[in-house]
């Protein structure tokens, strides 16, 4: 598990997320052990995890959140002024 970030990792760059991915995928780790080491609910993971798929590394990016995610719902669009 040298390739995993640290237990107490706060800040979540696309490659730690890429690889907790590929640690989970590849039987490194299981989705329990990941998701309670890095206090993360499972949604979070597959959430990462569909994103990693779809897009590659820069589907998690937290910049590309909207360009690569569906949105829930439109937005209203504002009034002209």
């Amino acid at each position: 598990m040298g390739d995993l970030p640290p237990a107490n990792t706060r800040r979540w760059v696309a490659r730690r997320k890429a690889a907790v991915v590929a640690a989970v995928e590849s039987g490194k780790i299981t989705l329990e052990e990941a998701c309670r080491r890095y206090q993360l609910t499972e949604e979070e993971f597959r959430s990462s995890q569909r994103a990693y798929q779809n897009h590659g590394l820069a589907g998690l990016r937290a910049t590309r959140v909207q360009q690569y995610r569906p949105s829930t719902a439109p937005r209203p669009r504002r009034p002209r002024r």
